[in-house]
């Protein structure tokens, strides 16, 4: 027998029990050195499938009751929860759950009673970053209807390429597009009516804040609302993708509600203040950030438009700790002089993507302990990553874990051709770890892509068919990546007709066509040029000229920024004599890209864009020194 109070097992004295303690301690400490040693993320990995499967297995419950939840539903439990607890701060003013709720039943009678919108219908939203832009959003998801998120950059002959690609009954518009919208009034389809958010306006629109200092806030009846499927249309957000104008990708119910867990999945939580700068149009704002907020039942501090210089000052005023980014923000932020307490804040998280790993250091070592959450994850795509360790540089990682919820490759991609590698048969092929290869993800039925609005042809080509096999179907992210030894993804580049600047997608073939419109230009090739010091590429443009017409700079200036968001500016302008083609009739880029835009390797004239001369100017040595030097801004 074990003496009394001494707590060991009958039988078995304390001097031969020691040994098998000190022996157990010994072989955990053993595991624990072999745990980090041959799989390090172990604890972190289980975390993050832990967090997924928890928000599966929600779903899987509410679905098995007939209870399809979606956002608009969180957001309807959340007022009746928390009520008064603030939901947006904009500009100081605080909008509290239930004033959202309300302010969008208004919205919501106001088309009710006074437009033959109805359920599944399509609305067109212009709107900036401002708390109108949710309540209407949220007052049209009452009632059932489809709203697409116009760029609020883009004009002209995009602006109505977009309205008209995703059909839209009504068009809403801030009051800061009023005249963007009179540009194109006479051009608009028939049987669109637009509403402003503005007292007085111009003759055929109707004032929408007229109409709702009248109505009625009283709830909305669900049944204009509730869905029977979760793979219902809810939104339209549109993106540049690989080609072209801008194409109207499909978000449905499904989708929203996976992106409105990012938040959480990062580990945020009710009591968190999200500071939200990015564009509501964008999915990252709008799904994420907003959607994640009403997931958490959290607060958000909204920003019209995104200031290094106010940055920190936003975040003490009003106690941020969690804030959205891309690349380009924070080297913004990084790029502002240095000042006393700049590691006097409460941010502790910071989400978003497109942090080059330089800028994430300096970030960290300037502004303190913020863990830095990336993530990948395209509008439309059916695959995302999550970098879930803080590993700088990294937009995720993938494991056996993570592929349990998706299936991809990175496969070997010809950048000359642009087109993935075949082998004889016809089939593609793995890169290996530490090459780029090309982002695919397997459609399925728990991974599909719904393409783009009266798209099919865009739709299909984002498609890859008969992959690895006869019948198989991929979705192509358009984008190479690296897989290192120890499962980290990294962006490498984007291909085809894409770049990336200023943290959107830029069309090359749309810059194209805009350019090419001027009388005197027979061809224009344009394409991304690495500029040091700036994330993603800069816009240039390979030109030549019809027989016996000149060049006039001037033109060209006035051409790109009427026509063109500021985003997809070419900075550079190249004169070709000729254009080389491809064996299939594609100007060649790969060449040209590689050279660059320095005046010491190329003999061609070149030129750069003025905004104070309002033209382009020949680019000199001197100036392309200043560029590089970062002496001038571009």
């Amino acid at each position: 027998m074990a003496e009394p109070g001494s707590g060991l097992p009958s039988g078995l004295a304390a001097p031969t029990f020691l040994p098998w303690l000190t022996g157990l301690g010994a072989g955990m400490v053993f595991l624990s050195f072999l745990q980090k040693l041959l799989y390090p993320y172990f604890w972190s990995d289980l975390w993050y499938l832990l967090r997924m499967v928890r928000c599966g297995l929600w779903t899987k419950k509410h679905r098995q009751k007939g209870e399809l939840v979606t956002v608009l539903e969180k957001f309807l439990i959340q007022a009746k929860k928390q009520p008064q607890k603030p939901f947006i701060i904009y500009e100081g003013d605080i909008y509290t759950y239930e004033d959202v709720d309300r302010r969008s039943n208004k919205v919501a009678h106001v088309f009710l009673n006074h437009s033959p919108l109805k359920r599944g219908d399509t609305v067109a939203l212009l709107m900036s970053n401002e708390p109108d832009f949710i309540h209407v959003w949220f007052g049209l998801a009452k009632l059932g209807c489809v709203v697409a998120f116009l760029n609020s950059n883009i004009r002209l002959v995009s602006l109505l390429h977009c309205i008209r690609s995703c059909e839209p009954r009504v068009l809403v518009v801030g009051a800061d597009f009023l005249e963007t919208i009179e540009d194109i009034l006479p051009s608009l389809p028939e049987g669109i009516s637009v509403w402003a958010m503005k007292d007085s306006v111009p003759q055929g629109i109707t004032s929408l804040k007229e109409k709702l200092s009248t109505a009625s806030d009283c709830r909305v009846p669900r049944s204009h609302h509730a869905i029977s499927n979760t793979k219902t249309i809810y939104l339209y957000i549109f993106t540049s993708g690989t080609t072209g104008l801008p194409k109207a990708a499909v978000i449905c119910h499904l989708a929203a509600i996976k992106s409105s867990t990012g938040l959480w999945a990062f580990g945020c939580t009710s009591d968190d203040i999200i500071y939200i700068t990015l564009p509501l149009y964008h999915s990252a704002a709008s799904l994420v950030g907003i959607g994640g907020c009403i997931e958490l039942g959290a607060t958000c501090v909204l920003r019209k438009k995104f200031s290094a210089s106010q940055f920190w000052n936003d975040c003490r005023k009003y106690n941020v700790t969690v804030f959205q980014y891309i690349g380009e923000l924070c080297r913004y932020i990084c790029k502002q002089p240095k000042r006393e307490g700049e590691k006097d804040h409460r941010v502790r998280l910071a989400i978003g993507n497109g942090a080059r790993s330089d800028v994430w250091r300096e970030f960290l070592d300037r502004f303190g302990n913020i863990k830095m959450c990336e993530f990948y994850g395209a509008t439309e795509g059916n695959i995302s990553f999550m970098n879930h360790t803080g590993k700088i540089g990294s937009v995720g990682r993938a494991n056996f874990l993570h592929k349990l919820f998706f299936n991809f490759h990175l496969i070997k991609y010809d950048s000359q051709k642009d087109e993935p590698v075949r082998d004889e048969q016809g089939w593609c092929s793995d890169v290996k770890k530490g090459e780029p290869g090309l982002l695919i993800s397997q459609v399925s039925e728990k991974n599909p892509f719904f393409g783009y609005a009266g798209n099919k042809k865009q739709t299909e080509k984002k498609l890859l068919c008969d992959v690895f096999k006869k019948g198989d179907v991929y979705f192509n992210t358009g984008d190479l990546m690296v897989q290192d030894q120890d499962n980290f993804l990294y962006f490498w580049d984007r291909i085809g007709d894409t770049f990336r600047w200023k943290g959107e997608n830029v069309a090359t073939t749309e810059v194209g066509d805009i350019i090419g419109m001027l009388d005197f230009i027979q061809e224009a090739n344009v394409y991304g040029v690495i500029v040091p010091g700036y994330e993603g590429k800069a816009g240039m443009a390979s030109i030549t000229l019809k027989p016996n017409k000149s060049l006039d700079l001037e033109k060209v200036y006035e051409q790109v920024i009427t026509f063109l968001p500021a985003y997809a500016y070419p900075q550079f302008l190249r004169i070709q004599e000729k254009m080389e083609a491809t064996g299939t009739f594609k100007l060649k880029k790969f060449q040209l890209v590689e050279e660059g835009f320095s005046p010491l390797k190329i003999s061609d004239p070149l030129y750069f864009m003025d905004n104070l001369k309002k033209s382009y100017i020949p680019l000199t040595k001197e100036i392309y020194d200043q560029i590089i030097l970062g002496e001038i801004k571009l």
